[in-house]
């Protein structure tokens, strides 16, 4: 397969080759392997790599088009990636601003590597701002890692898995400490993926026995809590950039479906389409009307990512804001084509019944309904009184 071009989407045939297979992962909970293999092929993966790096050159504003568009074949598969596109995309936000350290991923992914997004942790809402692995220094600048990842999607298959720990010994400590270990002995898998939705991206458990992150991939030490690091801006933008697109792609294969399913049925009454009844019509209008404001709020902050705007601290609820948005939006528009399609979409062979369950997923992803309400009542009232 000739490598991707960023001058044209994604091929339709590749994207109908995904969509086939997706319904079999689903089924089977099965990792979606020829997914990435046609993907990375087609040099997907470095979509968001420099050009003199081995990239596509790509902006993230251009990713997250590109992973609405795969959503829309494959929800799974669209996440899956999305984990490795965050590494690489907060790479680009390094280099970017001129902040050195990620260089490493850049080549990496240029050269096939593929990056997994370790910092999920149960029970822990401090999510970026704290972690339970412990994170140990050792004599050469490394640090060794131990403690249990949840989420962790793209598990059988990441090469590099970035991270973060709790250094609570070194004298300046505690430092949250970011690195990127290799898959190893002291990195054990769990085979706990048995989910109601987006089954294909084998998001299982991941326990860190010790595993050592080399000196030159240990990324960034700062303070706990809510910090100025280009690495919490860089993941917390692109994290939530991209998770939007995945919904947004998701909600935009709903409506696709509830309008070929609204000119293919027919009113056994009166022997018109349902495309014809004002009821079926004005809910396609009211999917349309909510889909339609979310593909030019995700444009418009990923351009704002690409060059360099200064939202200052009303960064993090334009980001999370647009994140919850777009999946409140997502399973609205999934149950609106429920409804339109009638009762064959409750059936587990019905595309629209796969779409249903993997939406549900949005909701576990931060920032969280309550994390993204707090964060606009902080923002427009200002902090809680102690």
């Amino acid at each position: 397969m000739s490598a991707f071009d960023p001058r044209h989407h994604l091929p339709d045939d590749l994207l109908e080759r995904i969509r086939e297979r997706a319904a079999v992962h689903d089924r089977e909970n099965t990792f979606p392997q020829r997914d990435l293999d046609e993907l990375r092929d087609a040099g997907y993966l470095k979509i968001l790599v420099p050009r003199e790096r081995g990239g596509a050159g790509l902006g993230l504003a251009e990713a997250a088009i590109l992973q609405q568009r795969l959503a829309s074949a494959a929800p799974a598969t669209a996440l899956a990636i999305n984990m490795h596109l965050v590494w690489t995309g907060v790479a680009k936000v390094f280099s970017d601003r001129g902040v050195t350290g990620l260089e490493f991923v850049q080549d990496g992914a240029a050269a096939g590597e593929v990056f997994a997004f370790g910092i999920s942790e149960g029970g822990n809402d401090l999510v970026l701002f704290g972690s339970d692995t412990s994170a140990v220094p050792q004599s050469d600048g490394g640090y060794a890692f131990t403690g249990t990842k949840i989420f962790t999607s793209l598990a059988p298959v990441w090469t590099k898995l970035g991270l973060h720990g709790l250094d609570t010994t070194s004298p300046d400590a505690p430092k949250l400490v970011f690195a990127f270990v290799e898959r190893t002995d002291a990195v054990t898998t769990s085979d706990d993926w048995d989910t109601l939705g987006m089954r294909g991206t084998q998001s299982r458990t991941t326990r860190l026995n010790g595993s050592v992150a080399a000196a030159e991939h240990v990324v960034r030490r700062i303070d706990p809590g809510p910090n100025p690091d280009p690495i919490v801006f860089g993941i917390f933008s692109v994290f939530e950039i991209l998770l939007a697109s995945v919904y947004t792609g998701i909600a935009r294969r709903g409506l696709d479906l509830a309008v070929d399913a609204a000119k293919g049925r027919r009113s056994k009454k009166t022997g018109v389409a349902y495309s014809q009844d004002p009821d079926i019509r004005w809910r396609i209008a009211e999917m349309a009307l909510a889909y339609d404001a979310l593909p030019p709020q995700i444009a418009a902050l990923a351009h704002d990512v690409d060059e360099l705007a200064d939202h200052g601290p009303r960064w993090f609820t334009l980001l999370s804001g647009l994140k919850h948005r777009a999946v409140v939006m997502a399973k609205q528009v999934v149950d609106e084509a429920m409804l339109v399609a009638g009762g064959g979409s409750y059936f587990s062979s019905n595309e629209l019944s796969r779409l249903y369950r993997d939406v549900l997923a949005g909701m576990f992803h931060p920032s969280d309904p309550e994390s993204a309400h707090s964060t606009a009542a902080s923002a427009w009232l200002g902090p809680l009184e102690s």
